[in-house]
């Protein structure tokens, strides 16, 4: 399988052997919360956008092993979204991408907006 590729099929940054959603999603998780630098206790938005080819249920069990990651960091998950937003072609695969949140971010990433590809109700509030 290969690591890195961008949406429109262009070469990934590496190959490997096949693995499981698990797997993939701790490799790709630990990129992203090393190169954030997160520590615990940190908030972090989560996407996971699919490749065209890859049905929901499958993109859930890879967010299943992204939560779980940044779960055992001590990180937390203040908005998430797993879906397709954005593909160009039918193909097999998932990306995750992470944004370390403050207070203002998290205030603007759960508005209220309606767009192509997201409709956020705003926050739910308990």
């Amino acid at each position: 399988m290969e690591l890195g590729t961008g949406i429109h099929g262009e070469r990934g940054v590496k190959r490997v052997k096949m693995m499981t959603a698990d797997e993939a999603a701790d490799v790709l998780t630990n990129a992203c919360a090393n190169d954030l630098k997160l520590a615990s206790d940190d908030e972090v938005a989560v996407l996971v956008q699919g490749n065209g080819g890859t049905p929901m249920m499958e993109k859930l069990i890879f967010y299943r092993g992204v939560n779980r990651n940044l779960s055992s960091r001590g990180v937390r998950v203040g908005v998430s979204w797993v879906g397709e937003f954005m593909s160009s072609l039918d193909m097999a695969g998932a990306s995750v991408t992470l944004l370390k949140l403050d207070e203002e971010l998290k205030r603007l990433l759960t508005a209220p907006s309606e767009t192509v590809a997201l409709k956020q109700p705003g926050p739910i509030l308990f």
